[in-house]
């Protein structure tokens, strides 16, 4: 079996032999694989009416636990985006009654993103929908392949410092 890297890898190896491919052959299929799975999980989210980034929101309010809200700040660091990103996220989130924004009770010039009871309920229908599409997404891997790549990926990760959410 081979795939779209192993004909770059080779065909490399024909033209430059004194270079070694062989990392392409994991860059390049993580390149890969990450739009390959982003054009995926693009489809499943419109089909909800949402881009993927609006899951992301909704899913880290809902897993930060209740009162599902947490600072601007908070949503920057994991959401890994810039203030003005998360302004018009929120902006657009808040337009579609998924969040709303509320004073922050220790700090008066606080404000915190809360999820809506509408938020709420769709992240909470979305969770089990989205799991079983991941999985769609993963069925040529069997468990314990999956496991092994998850560690492998875990350490390549924190190799390059992702080691917080934050």
């Amino acid at each position: 079996m081979s795939d779209a890297v192993d004909a770059i890898v080779a065909a490399w190896g024909r033209e430059r032999p004194d270079l070694d491919a062989r990392p392409m052959g994991v860059v390049g299929r993580i390149s890969r694989l990450s739009r390959l799975l982003d054009k995926e999980l693009k489809d499943f989210f419109a089909a909800y009416g949402l881009e993927f980034w609006e899951f992301d929101v909704l899913a880290t309010l809902r897993r930060s636990g209740a009162p599902y809200e947490l600072s601007a700040g908070a949503l920057i660091k994991t959401a890994m985006v810039t203030s003005g990103a998360i302004t018009n996220r929120v902006d657009r989130m808040e337009a579609k009654g998924l969040l709303e924004r509320v004073r922050d009770p220790s700090d008066r010039r606080g404000v915190r993103i809360r999820l809506t009871e509408t938020g709420l309920e769709l992240v909470d229908q979305l969770v089990p929908a989205h799991l079983v599409n991941e999985e769609r997404l993963l069925a040529t891997l069997s468990q314990d392949d999956r496991e092994a790549l998850a560690a492998l990926l875990r350490t390549l990760a924190v190799g390059l410092g992702d080691t917080t959410l934050g």
